[in-house]
């Protein structure tokens, strides 16, 4: 039993995760950008409206356009972040997916 737990614990060291500082760097930045975004569509519709509606409608238009633009920044994967192709640990899914993609990759020993 303690050789699984072994092969468990190789196939967890070979996958790399997201860095702390990169990860936490993107969230700060996707908040910001939300809270921006709820900001203005509270100060437009609230105080904004009072003196001109097409400037209240051009603050909803612009905050209509940053959740997509802070999911993107939320999601964009840093240089040493894995991609979709990379092997998951996996052997038999590894095996699959390279089939599939028509790549022939040395086979690995088995325990």
């Amino acid at each position: 039993m303690s050789h699984g737990l072994d092969a468990r614990d190789a196939a967890l060291r070979r996958v790399q995760a997201y860095p702390g500082r990169m990860l936490a760097r993107r969230r700060h930045v996707y908040f910001a950008m939300m809270g921006t975004c709820i900001a203005l569509f509270v100060l437009a519709w609230s105080v904004v409206r009072l003196w001109s509606v097409p400037a209240a409608v051009g603050m909803c238009v612009v905050a209509m356009i940053i959740p997509p633009v802070a999911a993107m920044v939320a999601n964009r994967r840093g240089p040493d972040d894995r991609w979709w192709d990379d092997p998951s640990g996996d052997p038999t899914s590894d095996e699959w997916w390279d089939e599939l993609d028509g790549r022939h990759r040395r086979p690995r020993d088995r325990p």
